[in-house]
């Protein structure tokens, strides 16, 4: 059975371009072999990730996330069963929001920031959807 995890959380201190890059490049390393996919934002100190795979998997990796000291205030937005991935193609994209028109962060909240805590999951997952369509994909693989 696949699922699809939306968490957000808060870094518990400011990270640069350096650890976040580790971020990413463990998260391609570990998730094919899991069998996981996704894609993580990150800006302001807020990190909006979704995770696809088996429940198993899934749940596994989000709780090592959750439990990882660089994050603090780990919140599930959404967590449910679906019938194909959405990034199938991506062991972990990175939706590049440096060249994210402000405007589309406001379609969906109310300030132009990346702030998932102020939304739903259907609505964080909206928002995805169109930064996915109107982003830079830093990297898919």
């Amino acid at each position: 059975m696949l699922v699809r995890l939306l968490y957000a959380s808060r870094t518990s201190k400011e990270i640069d371009s350096t650890v976040l890059d580790s971020i990413l490049a463990q998260s391609r390393s570990h998730n094919p072999g899991a069998g996981v996919t996704g894609i993580l934002c990150y800006s302001a100190n807020i990190f909006m990730q979704v995770l696809e795979g088996n429940r198993r998997e899934v749940s596994k990796l989000y709780n090592v996330i959750a439990g990882d000291s660089r994050h603090s205030d780990v919140e599930i937005l959404l967590f449910e069963d679906i019938t194909e991935r959405r990034f199938s193609n991506w062991t972990m994209g990175q939706v590049n929001l440096a060249k994210v028109n402000p405007s589309t962060l406001l379609k969906y909240s109310e300030k132009p920031v990346l702030d998932p805590f102020t939304l739903g999951g259907k609505v964080s997952m909206a928002l995805l959807e169109e930064l996915i369509a109107t982003a830079a994909i830093v990297a898919k693989s």
